[in-house]
């Protein structure tokens, strides 16, 4: 190529610049097409998932059947560990179904008022609940909210669930649904074809006669009779307004055990009946103004009936299970509850009472709580004489304020100085009376406590395990003082007692209100060496349809130290060998307890176990802080009398076909904590000796002077600045004396 000359390019190689006008506007057209079919697809989708949306939903309408029966209410069925029926819990009046014409206009007001304003309005559904029900579900994972209208509301309780075969009772029952999104869409379309099949007023009479009021209470009919003793046509206005707020949480504004939750309630039913016109405003003020729920009368406890005057078990179990399950469930759901209690135990402890404390009408009143160490369940309990005539569980003291332990609150002293260290051997002086330095009292004149001991046989020097058996107070109060009473408050609640503790170094003597059931549980724990089982009524409770409830199997918590807890146990022997309740001795099984008797006398306690069963005597009576003095030929009864023989009689029945099993023996290295200064110059030289485990490293001498007098003189106490808490008056608890009455008669 010629230098200069301009390079070819080939043909085949030649790409023009631009396109010419015919490929582009065919380019164009094909663009514009494919643009046009996308928004087309944009569009029709929504429409087509709406349709098909739409089609579904009208096929699930289509398809979905009413029922023509109301659901069943179905009792509760309690029986004993071994099967034996012993109760039926039930509601206060079998449900009545009556027309809507024999129903009180001011009930019809009162509930739409407040549960469903716009009910002749709408057709059934609430979108708006639907929407909120969607997002609480997929936006915030909570569980889906309950039903809106009153339509909505009767699906679920009547139409919405399932009627399965009952497998225990063979009878058709009826199962309400799981809460879900989906199943909130499938009620509402159950709502929009009961609307159209029955009507406004078919569905709010089927509503009203079967919407639960609480108090065991199914339909209007029944509430009407168990809250005002009258048919539902004459319920008045103010009436009404209290049965319409019970629907909103029945449980929580039950007139009868929560009437003042219930006025406030109450006052919000008649603020609605005038927001919507059914009540004007002056009537409002007045009717507000009034108590609330004068003329309730009914009382579902009334209804108990069962065997060996286990009714108050029976009610402690109801209690306990509406606590759990909520009133509707316990009174109308068809639980199954296999219970704890052995009906033989419970005829020997109402046997073993009646056995010591014959005249019901002028002895005083007994409780016993026994229970099985392992896992916590109660085995029986005596809560009273005649549940027909007094209702107060002595056992539990529900609804009272409970009674004084007496020194069978020592035993928690004792684990509580077990866990800081203390030597059960060290030696302790406690004379007949003291004044306890770091302990006040406002009422002395030094301004400090002055315990006393029950005679001049409790004064003197003992190791901490001989002032346990004789339950010497002088020495115990030195022991909380040095130890801190709230390190006892602390070990007391942490062994099983749940009754509000005050920090106070008069609590070691038992100053402090409890019941017999938590000081078993607490005694239990020792007795399980310091593995806590709450005490609980329930073996197995089954849904109404056979479903095991799995949270009822116990569960255990070590809370103390096992060796810290067998060295309790060890010293409480010791009691009941030797000490203040020898009369509970049931040879040949070991057995390890404490006495207890409050200030004058006014409550007295046996508390003991062996390696397989616990139980907690009390005795007082029903009015409180009246002496128990001369009570069938025991002059004064202490916990080491009449409560001591209770608690005999019952276990030794308790125990027949059980084998002896000796508590295991513990360790005493390492526990070395003994007085913080001097209150005697030396061990006596004249204390008796007294058995000790071989190889258990305790002292000869670990027992102290059986006789509790001091070999010498006493020395003062040094004093120290006085701790602010005040303390109560002390507990007594005297030596084992003779008793006057014959076989099985209380000891000491």
């Amino acid at each position: 190529m010629a230098t200069g000359s301009r390079s070819r390019t080939r043909r085949d190689d030649y790409v023009p610049r631009h396109a010419p006008a015919k490929t582009t506007e065919k380019a164009s057209k094909k663009k514009s097409f494919i643009r046009r079919r996308w928004w087309l697809l944009l569009l029709l989708s929504p429409l087509v998932v709406i349709l098909l949306g739409v089609s579904a939903l009208y096929v699930a309408y289509a398809r979905i059947k009413l029922p023509n029966t109301l659901p069943p209410i179905r009792t509760t069925y309690l029986y004993d560990r071994n099967g034996h029926q012993i109760s039926t819990l039930h509601g206060a009046v079998d449900r009545t179904v009556i027309p809507l014409s024999k129903m009180s206009p001011n009930i019809i007001h009162a509930v739409i008022a407040t549960e469903d304003h716009g009910f002749y309005n709408h057709p059934g559904v609430d979108v708006t609940g639907i929407l909120r029900a969607a997002y609480t579900d997929l936006v915030k994972r909570e569980p889906v909210q309950g039903a809106s209208t009153i339509t909505e509301q009767l699906v679920k309780n009547v139409y919405a669930g399932s009627y399965e075969i009952d497998p225990d009772s063979g009878l058709r029952v009826y199962v309400p649904p799981e809460r879900s999104i989906t199943e909130k869409v499938r009620e509402a379309l159950l709502a929009v074809k009961l609307e159209k099949e029955l009507g406004k007023d078919t569905i709010l009479e089927k509503y009203l006669n079967t919407v639960y009021f609480g108090h065991g209470a199914y339909g209007i009919q029944a509430a009407a009779e168990t809250y005002f003793g009258k048919p539902a046509s004459r319920l008045t206005v103010l009436e009404s307004a209290s049965l319409a707020g019970v629907l909103h949480a029945p449980e929580s504004y039950d007139p009868i055990d929560r009437p003042y939750d219930n006025k406030f309630r109450r006052d919000y039913a008649l603020q609605q009946m005038v927001k919507y016109g059914y009540l004007d405003p002056a009537t409002e003020t007045k009717l507000q103004a009034k108590p609330c729920c004068g003329t309730v009368k009914a009382n579902a406890g009334a209804r108990i009936v069962a065997p060996g005057r286990s009714e108050y078990f029976v009610d402690y179990t109801r209690r306990l299970l509406i606590d759990r399950y909520g009133e509707a469930k316990v009174f109308g759901g068809g639980l199954r509850v296999t219970t704890t209690l052995d009906l033989g135990l419970q005829h020997a402890a109402e046997a073993a009472i009646a056995q010591e404390l014959p005249d019901k009408h002028h002895d005083p009143a007994a409780a016993l709580v026994a229970m099985d160490p392992s896992n916590g369940q109660i085995l029986a309990m005596a809560g009273g004489r005649d549940w027909a005539h007094n209702k107060l569980n002595f056992a539990t003291m529900a609804g009272g304020s409970g009674r004084e332990a007496g020194s069978a609150f020592k035993a928690f002293t004792l684990a509580a100085a077990m866990q800081a260290g203390y030597d059960l051997n060290a030696y302790w002086y406690g004379p007949s009376t003291l004044a306890v330095p770091g302990c006040t009292d406002p009422t002395q004149p030094d301004g400090l406590w002055h315990p006393v001991n029950a005679g001049d046989g409790e004064a003197g020097t003992f190791t901490l395990a001989g002032a346990t058996a004789h339950s010497v107070n002088t020495i115990f109060a030195q022991v909380v003082a040095q130890l801190g009473p709230t390190n006892v408050v602390d070990m007391a609640h942490a062994l099983g007692i749940r009754s509000d503790l005050p920090p106070v170094c008069s609590i070691t003597l038992g100053s402090v209100a409890v019941n017999p059931l938590e000081m078993t549980n607490a005694y239990a724990t020792l007795a399980d060496h310091g593995e806590r089982f709450w005490a609980t009524p329930l073996l197995q409770v089954k849904s109404g349809v056979g479903k095991i409830d799995p949270s009822v199997a116990p569960q255990g918590d070590q809370v103390i130290n096992q060796n810290d807890a067998e060295l309790v146990t060890w010293a409480l022997q010791g009691v009941v060998r030797e000490g203040t309740g020898v009369d509970a001795a049931i040879p040949p099984y070991p057995v390890a307890g404490k006495t207890g008797t409050a200030n004058n006398n006014v409550d007295a306690w046996f508390c003991g176990y062996t390696t397989q069963i616990v139980t907690c005597v009390w005795m007082g009576w029903p009015a409180g802080e009246i002496p128990l003095a001369n009570v069938e030929g025991v002059s004064s009864v202490y916990g080491g009398t009449i409560p001591a023989a209770i608690w005999h009689d019952f276990m030794s029945v308790a125990m027949q076909s059980k084998p002896p099993v000796a508590f295991p023996v513990p360790s005493f290295t390492g526990y070395s904590v003994g007085p913080s200064h001097t209150v005697y110059p030396s061990p006596p030289a004249t204390a008796s000796p007294c058995a000790v485990p071989s190889g258990s490293g305790a002292s000869p001498h670990a027992c102290g002077s059986p006789s509790g007098a001091p070999s010498a003189t006493p020395t003062p106490p040094p004093s120290r600045s006085p701790s602010p808490s005040p303390s109560a008056s002390p507990s007594t608890e005297p030596s084992p004396t003779p008793s006057p009455k014959g076989t099985g008669s209380p000891g000491p």
